[in-house]
Parts: C-alpha cells; sequence; structure tokens
C-alpha cells in the first residue's frame, strides 16, 4: 500500500526544493498566450463558460453582495479545473490530489466568509445555528450540530476534492501497472478500459472543480 500510494509523493527535487509543485503554476506561462493573438475558438469557448458560471454564481450569491465576487469563484474554478486536467498528463506532478493544496484554497475562503460574516451580520449568523421551526427542547443540540458542521466545512471541501483525484488516479495506475504482465489478447481490453476510464476522470476533473466551487459560494451566500 505504501508504494502503491507513493505515485502521488513530489519526487522531483533539486537542492531539496520540490519542483512537483511548479507544475501548479505552468498555467500562468501557458493561458495568457490566447490573449496576445486575435480571438480564437478556445478564447470564445472559455468566455462563453465564464459567462455562464457568472450568472449561475450571480444567482447563488445574494443580490445585496459585494460587486466583483463572482470573478474571484471563477478563478478558483480555473485553477482547480486547470490543475485536475493537468494531473491526467504523464509524468506529471497531480498537486489537486494533495491536502497541502486543496486545503490552501479551501481554508482561507471559509475562514474569510466566518471572519466577515461575524463581523458584520452577527445576528444572522447567530440565526443560522438554529434552522427555522426547531422545537425549544432540541435548540441546544441543533446549535453544537450546525456549528461542529460548520468547523468542518473546509475539510470536507479539501478532502472531497482530494479523494475523487486519488481514487481515479489509483485506478489507472493499478491497470496501467498490469499490462506488461498480461497476454497480448487481452491487452487491447486493457487499452479500451484504460482510454474509457481517462474519459471518466476528465469529467470528473470538471465536476469537481464545479462542486468546489459552487459549495464555497453556497457558503459565502449564508454570511452576506
Amino acid at each position: 500500500m505504501v508504494n502503491l500510494f507513493s505515485v502521488f509523493d513530489p519526487s522531483t527535487s533539486i537542492m531539496n526544493l520540490s519542483l512537483n509543485w511548479t507544475s501548479t503554476m505552468i498555467g500562468m506561462t501557458m493561458i495568457p498566450l490566447m490573449f496576445w493573438l486575435i480571438p480564437n475558438r478556445l478564447m470564445v469557448l472559455w468566455n462563453k463558460i465564464s459567462t455562464t458560471l457568472h450568472k449561475e454564481f450571480k444567482v447563488l450569491i445574494n443580490m445585496n453582495s459585494i460587486h466583483g465576487s463572482t470573478l474571484m469563484l471563477i478563478a478558483i474554478f480555473s485553477i482547480i479545473l486547470f490543475n485536475n486536467l493537468l494531473g491526467l498528463m504523464p509524468y506529471i506532478f497531480t498537486s489537486s490530489s494533495h491536502l497541502v493544496m486543496t486545503l490552501t484554497l479551501a481554508l482561507p475562503l471559509w475562514l474569510s466568509f466566518m471572519i466577515f460574516g461575524w463581523i458584520n451580520n452577527s445576528l444572522h449568523m447567530f440565526a443560522h445555528l438554529v434552522p427555522q421551526g426547531t422545537p425549544p427542547a432540541l435548540m441546544p443540540f441543533m446549535v453544537c450540530i450546525e456549528t461542529i458542521s460548520n468547523i468542518i466545512r473546509p475539510a470536507t471541501l479539501a478532502i472531497r476534492l482530494t479523494a475523487n483525484m486519488i481514487a481515479g488516479h489509483l485506478l489507472l495506475t493499478l491497470l496501467g501497472n498490469t499490462g506488461p504482465s498480461i497476454q497480448l489478447s487481452i491487452f487491447s481490453l486493457l487499452v479500451i478500459v484504460q482510454i474509457a476510464l481517462l474519459t471518466l476522470e476528465s469529467a470528473v476533473a470538471l465536476i469537481q472543480a464545479y462542486v468546489f466551487t459552487v459549495l464555497s459560494t453556497l457558503y459565502s451566500s449564508e454570511v452576506l
């Protein structure tokens, strides 16, 4: 099991500095190229995706929210999606399968929502601890349950993204390692299964980036 999970360990280093995490920032050198050229199909597609996400997040967030807040959420979606898709490439470090990165995104986001909510809307935050229609006898228990569920939100955001990325990569790695030892007649079936899994992982990469961003949007709408 240790050797199985070792595929996710940072291994490339120079002078004890891990170079694997530089794959997270490769997008800074690749994505801006489209903005220096005449608008192409890729740029038009990305603009449509951004506009659709902006309209959806605008509905989820209260109308009285700070203008431009959806741009931050679209940026988070872009970072997660790019790193998820980049991790599907051979010999490229999957940074989104590590809690170090996912917690770095989830914890400051949740913490900023909590600080903003408790400072500006204290009564509103207290009201969220007791759902509407709760019997008086159950109110102390509901406050404890809602407090715990609120505290574990960044962990659930980070673990959900990490676990989903690890699960697919482990399955692809396990099937790929059986390739040299199987018969030639079964090899074609293995290739078809790997292609199907790779397609599924591409969809999971998109869905998990979307889920992370939508849940962050819903959490932010509770404090505004």
